[in-house]
């Protein structure tokens, strides 16, 4: 599937695991089930929030596998490659590739950084190595590094980079790349509490992870910017708020598993170093979702 136009909401899923630590397979193909039948634009797997740092190559290559089985081509399918290796990057991503996924999602080096040009080869030899899209995924707070404007105007003109996923969270950043933006290469937002800014600037949408659980809301919200009912889309941004700010208030994606969790979708089980939530975080939490209609 050609994924080079893709605009939307683009769901960065999470993983459901069981109490020993497992992949729960059938929790992530309701999840999956969901989002295609919620209107959910693309899904990416593998990400920041679905924990792959903590996980197997080969429970990666299982998940890339179901997740794109799953979805059997409704919407497009996008998997996280990132490592701070170069090599091991590549190799994850030509893995996935071959099993079957749309595009990419590809990280700077983390720990060991890089230089700028050493940031630029790291994701440039990745885009030259595989024959699918690649987005590029600037998240300076989790990384220590971020992708330097000069980078960004460089690998913009790369074939095989169609976009750039900007969760710096800082609005001048976005707005020195934005010329960058155009047929060839586009913006996602990586930040839920951005993602009109961030469109009023040229993005096309968001990757998004409030969509886990309002997966229909967050679409509606992007089509209606898109679509110019800019009130309507100013409406579900604002009043998502105190929910975003929920999702975020511990380090993702504990809060989101806890309110899919409190949903009745998944169990709460996470991968070490992240943990369950104290009590009156998970009460704060419940409270906002209560608010939301979310649970009763």
């Amino acid at each position: 599937m050609d994924i080079r136009n893709l605009q939307g909401s683009v769901v960065a899923l999470v993983t459901p695991f069981l109490a020993d630590g497992s992949v729960d397979f059938d929790a992530l193909g309701r999840l999956v089930d969901m989002h295609l039948e919620q209107g959910t634009d693309a899904i990416l797997t593998l990400g920041t929030t679905g924990e792959s740092s903590t996980m197997t190559d080969a429970e990666d290559n299982s998940v890339c596998s179901f997740v794109v089985e799953r979805v059997a081509g409704r919407v497009p399918v996008i998997v996280g490659s990132g490592s701070n290796c170069t090599a091991t990057m590549l190799d994850k991503s030509r893995t996935y590739e071959r099993l079957g996924a749309d595009g990419l999602l590809i990280i700077t080096p983390y720990y060991n950084k890089g230089n700028e040009e050493g940031i630029y080869r790291h994701l440039a030899s990745v885009a030259e190595g595989v024959g699918i899209p690649c987005i590029l995924y600037n998240i300076p707070g989790r990384t220590g590094c971020s992708i330097s404007v000069k980078n960004v105007e460089r690998l913009a003109e790369h074939p095989n980079i169609m976009a750039i996923k900007e969760a710096s969270g800082s609005i001048s950043y976005a707005a020195d790349i934005a010329h960058c933006l155009g047929p060839n290469f586009k913006m996602f937002s990586g930040n839920d509490d951005m993602v009109l800014p961030l469109m009023s600037l040229g993005a096309s949408g968001v990757i998004s992870v409030w969509a886990n659980i309002q997966p229909a809301l967050v679409h509606q919200m992007v089509q209606a910017y898109l679509e110019g009912d800019l009130d309507r889309a100013r409406a579900i941004q604002v009043g998502g708020i105190p929910l975003v700010r929920a999702l975020f208030s511990e380090v993702n994606p504990i809060p989101v598993k806890e309110a899919l969790a409190q949903m009745g979708l998944i169990e709460a089980n996470y991968r070490m170093p992240l943990c369950t939530m104290g009590a009156p975080a998970r009460e704060r939490l419940h409270a906002v979702m209560k608010e939301a209609g979310l649970v009763a």
